[in-house]
């Protein structure tokens, strides 16, 4: 097999449908981030309020605050796992997500896997920024509650976040960096003074983490665990694909694998437990879980706080919002035409779809966001990443040919720029993953979607592809 270049040479004809600027190579000169880049990335990422929500439903959902810090950092520690394996990839040979899926997939198959990734994006970005609406309204009703009651200010606070967001898109991939490096510390340490502060105001923690959870027998809990873990690993089964959009810009790879271990697990299972404390909190002071937050602050009439409060997860909101869900989606979209659509296009587009998906429908109870949503989507990208990373490791031994990644009628083509393989194999994983949603004797399926879509699709792959020359 030819040896891998990790450049595109610049005398290399390349079909400009596969290529521009946003898409190419990451050349050596760019790829600064370090261990703290990555690390932070992850602080930034996990400190937001569907983390919180993560942890508060599962309180919600009735189990006590060690069996779901548990679960948060079992299934985070499984998603670390594939998202170590692609991002390999993408700091060996310096391609985002929509370039590095052209190998298993095929130069214009690779669109198919791209698009569900950018729809499951879209939704999230909706979701963020519904979430911001609703705290800058909440704010409005502290600092200025005629303003706030005003018919419609709901939908003017989302659409103004909705801006802002659009803003930080459209300055491109540095500001993201930059908005990380100084998030990151300024929330974790608000985090902690809204936890002391409502521990506090609790009797301590004593009382709050002596709740007892609602179930009572392995037999009880099982059925609540099983598609709830599966719902962590969905969590972040989104960047798990697209996770060489960051990693392309590593200085090595011991940086973007230490990076990663040190800050997703850590920071997720840390701002999870405030999470948990706090919803627990709330059972004490109220006699019910109150797992949104932002509901949660308009519970306390003390304005200082309350007003520190929103602000922060305004930023939390902010940071998350542009790092997990527009970077991705933006660089999919581009992949689809890349001389029309590019960064910041991909980018606008993500913004409108992130609307017209009803996310305030996404999160109205825990039930919907967590065994609806983020189990739901799991069966979609399992089952990708079981493709990628058997195609990567398995399949290609790791050796890409870049050039022909950018080019027709090369090492990517198969037939027609699509492999058949690798779309049979997805549609495979798919079927079992999410056929327990319509015949209910299969429902233990679906709870656990993404590991079946994973392991079906990635070992139906495999079988295929076996004996052809990669």
């Amino acid at each position: 097999m030819p040896e891998a270049v990790t450049a595109l040479h610049d005398n290399m004809p390349y079909d400009p449908g596969l290529y521009n600027e946003d898409l190419a190579p990451v050349p050596v000169h760019r790829r600064t981030w370090g261990i703290y880049s990555y690390a932070s990335l992850w602080v930034a990422m996990s400190v937001c309020i569907p983390t919180y929500m993560l942890a508060s439903g599962l309180i919600a959902g009735g189990m006590n605050w060690w069996q779901a810090i548990g679960t948060i950092l079992l299934g985070n520690l499984i998603v670390l796992v594939p998202m170590l394996l692609n991002a390999h990839a993408g700091t060996k040979y310096g391609i985002p997500f929509p370039v590095f899926v052209r190998a298993s997939f095929g130069v214009r198959g690779a669109n198919l896997p791209a698009v569900l990734r950018a729809l499951v994006a879209c939704g999230w970005f909706g979701i963020q920024t519904w979430i911001g609406g609703q705290a800058i309204q909440s704010m409005l009703a502290v600092a200025a509650p005629s303003v706030a009651a005003l018919p419609g200010s709901v939908w003017i606070c989302f659409f103004a976040f909705w801006l802002l967001n659009m803003f930080v898109i459209w300055r491109g991939i540095e500001t993201i960096r930059f908005l990380e490096g100084i998030g990151a510390p300024v929330m974790l340490a608000v985090g902690l003074l809204l936890l002391w502060w409502i521990t506090g105001k609790a009797g301590g923690f004593g009382p709050v983490l002596s709740s007892p959870g609602k179930f009572h027998t392995l037999a009880e809990f099982l059925p609540f665990f099983i598609p709830s873990l599966t719902g962590m690993v969905g969590f972040w089964s989104t960047v798990a694909l697209n996770i060489p959009d960051f990693t392309r810009y590593a200085t090595s790879q011991k940086a973007q694998a230490l990076g990663q271990a040190l800050g997703l697990p850590a920071a997720m299972t840390l701002y999870s437990f405030i999470g948990v404390a706090v919803t627990s909190a709330s059972v004490v002071i109220f006699g019910e879980p109150v797992w949104d937050p932002v509901a949660l602050i308009g519970r306390f009439h003390q304005p200082a706080i309350a007003f520190v409060a929103l602000i922060a997860i305004l930023m939390a909101t902010l940071n998350t919002n542009v790092a997990a869900n527009v970077v991705s989606p933006s660089n999919d979209f581009s992949n689809l035409n890349p001389r029309r659509i590019s960064f910041q296009t991909g980018g606008m587009i993500t913004g409108i779809l992130g609307v017209l998906m009803m996310p305030w429908k996404l999160v109205s109870d825990y039930g919907s966001y967590i065994t609806g949503w983020l189990v739901g989507y799991s069966g979609l990208l399992g089952p990708i990443a079981g493709i990628m990373i058997a195609d990567y490791f398995l399949v290609r031994k790791k050796v890409l040919l870049v050039d022909d990644l950018y080019r027709r009628n090369g090492q990517y083509e198969y037939r027609n720029g699509i492999n058949r393989h690798a779309v049979t194999s997805l549609l495979a994983g798919i079927f079992v993953a999410l056929i327990g949603l319509v015949v209910p004797g299969l429902g233990w399926l679906y709870s656990y979607a993404w590991f079946v879509g994973f392991a079906v699709s990635g070992g139906v792959y495999v079988l295929l592809m076996k004996g052809r020359h990669a």
